[in-house]
């Protein structure tokens, strides 16, 4: 493998989905949703795999032109010069449809009250509602 030799302190940021690379991009911090919370990667960074949540990723300086995207589920790869966002689904906010998030917030609800005694049908109801609410709040942030 050749070595990087990218001096200009920005990483090379990369968001790829199944369907499609929507960033490749540098830039000189990215925040990203973990499971665990909010992380931030800079240039340097010693190197993280991390399993994707739910929420937006944040771009700042170099050549992304501090855009923002939705993304839920997946993994983060981030090492000294590089991130790579592998993500289940990934979107621009101007991409969501807030009627749709409304729907499955509503679903989530729906299946909250049928979930009767059932911990598994709970735990589905939760992160239904969890990407919902990330998707509106992400799609009304771009509306602003």
């Amino acid at each position: 493998m050749a070595e990087n030799t990218n001096n200009s302190g920005l990483l090379q940021v990369r968001l790829v989905t199944p369907d499609r690379v929507l960033l490749d991009a540098t830039a000189e911090a990215v925040e990203l949703p973990s499971m665990s919370g909010y992380l931030e990667a800079l240039y340097g960074a010693a190197p993280l795999l991390s399993e994707l949540g739910a929420g937006e990723v944040r771009l700042h300086g170099g050549s992304s032109n501090d855009q923002v995207f939705f993304v839920a589920w997946g993994f983060v790869e981030v090492l000294p010069e590089r991130v790579t966002i592998l993500a289940e689904t990934a979107l621009h906010p101007d991409e969501i449809d807030l009627a749709e998030a409304e729907a499955e917030l509503k679903h989530s609800q729906d299946l909250w009250n049928q979930a009767g005694d059932e911990q598994v049908k709970y735990d589905e109801a939760n992160t239904v509602a969890r990407v919902a609410e990330e998707k509106i709040a992400s799609a009304q942030g771009a509306k602003h």
